[in-house]
């Protein structure tokens, strides 16, 4: 059995929950973060998500990067290397349930990576039928294959590629 498949309608503490987890990043990273970025569905007003905030934390540059870890690691989160997404690193924590559940990544300003989340965030918020598309099928999606992470990311592919295309981004 795989990874339960959970999406749930826009929820509107998706905002707040992501200002919680902002304020302590910045309280430990201070002048070492240029941006702290919420990124993915939850930053998509009305769009359906997993209820999990996705987070990059954008730095200058790689020259900062083992004092970002070592900042993230006073506060319970331990680096986990690119996952296999160059231009990503992850962060896996302990210890936040006073927060909501989240994904961590940091990413230099430059990463192409850091510029897909941020376009494809940018381009869903400014149109409206691409919120409603994607809602449906990540809906669909999760009915489909409830057990399913791996079949449900398959499903939702083609209308991510299709935003990409929209917005000249090679996928």
């Amino acid at each position: 059995m795989g990874k339960k498949v959970i999406v749930m309608p826009y929820d509107k503490s998706w905002k707040k929950a992501f200002e919680n987890i902002k304020i302590e990043l910045s309280e430990v990273l201070e002048n070492l973060a240029m941006s702290i970025e919420h990124v993915g569905s939850t930053s998509v007003e009305g769009l359906s998500a997993k209820p999990i905030i996705d987070i990059d934390v954008v730095i200058e540059n790689s020259l900062v990067f083992e004092s970002v870890v070592e900042a993230l690691g006073k506060i319970g989160y331990q680096h986990e290397g690119d996952l296999g997404i160059p231009g990503r690193e992850a962060f896996k924590y302990d210890g936040k349930e006073h927060l909501m559940k989240h994904h961590l990544y940091v990413c230099a300003k430059d990463s192409a990576e850091l510029k897909r989340h941020l376009a494809f965030r940018d381009y869903l918020r400014s149109h409206p039928e691409a919120v409603s598309e994607y809602s449906h099928v990540k809906e669909e999606g999760a009915k489909l294959y409830p057990d399913n992470m791996d079949k449900y990311m398959e499903y939702k592919s083609p209308v991510i590629q299709k935003i990409y295309k929209r917005i000249g981004i090679d996928s």
